[in-house]
């Protein structure tokens, strides 16, 4: 597949050949979603937690006498029954983290690589820093490509400086080449990726040996 080079003052300045095993597959929406509904799972805290009949503080006397009042039977006052008694079968502690097979998470990445290359929502851009790391720097050159939309740049590697310039803009999002997120790439609605990245992905991704 051939992809413009764009500079960042968002003229041509080349053509690039992109890797067909990462960015010309047929989208597989259903590891799309495996890979998505994965990362926010992992991302749950599982700190909720109720109080069960045991642990709710109150007295352990019964009410009122059993017979003769013409009343319903009655426990304690934590009774699950009670206001203010415990919960029966609520929220406790726990993970909700699981793990993908690495296959299915590689073919995920490829496949949303993919539809934004289809969709024209991917954009190769010339290697480029912001070495001032000032903000306004960085929405010069991404108002060349980006129109306030929620946008992520994929990098050849950890640039501090160029996220620093990005890190007070709520609409973008970086990623590593060779560490990119299911959820953000595929709810970007432009996609930059550096030259070098471009590259760096198709040895990473085109390959079955590549590693998470």
């Amino acid at each position: 597949m051939e992809k413009k080079v764009y500079s960042v003052d968002g003229k041509e300045l080349r053509t690039i050949n992109l890797d067909d095993n990462v960015f010309g597959l047929p989208v597989n929406e259903d590891v799309i979603y495996y890979a998505i509904n994965n990362e926010l799972a992992n991302l749950r805290v599982g700190t909720a937690c109720t109080k069960t009949r045991a642990e709710v503080h109150g007295s352990n006397a019964k009410p009122y006498k059993q017979k003769g009042t013409g009343r319903a039977r009655r426990g304690d006052k934590k009774s699950p029954v009670a206001v203010g008694g415990g919960i029966i079968f609520g929220p406790r502690p726990r993970d909700y983290s699981y793990s993908l097979p690495k296959k299915v998470k590689r073919l995920a990445m490829k496949s949303i690589l993919s539809l934004k290359a289809q969709d024209e929502r991917l954009t190769v851009v010339e290697d480029f820093s912001v070495a001032s790391g000032k903000t306004k720097d960085l929405v010069k050159i991404l108002s060349n490509f980006s129109k306030g939309e929620r946008t992520v740049i994929i990098l050849k590697d950890d640039d501090a400086a160029i996220k620093q310039a990005g890190r007070n803009i709520p609409t973008l999002s970086f990623l590593s080449f060779n560490r990119l997120r299911a959820h953000d790439l595929f709810y970007g609605r432009k996609v930059l990726i550096l030259e070098s990245a471009a590259k760096n992905l198709a040895g990473f991704y085109g390959t079955e040996e590549g590693a998470e």
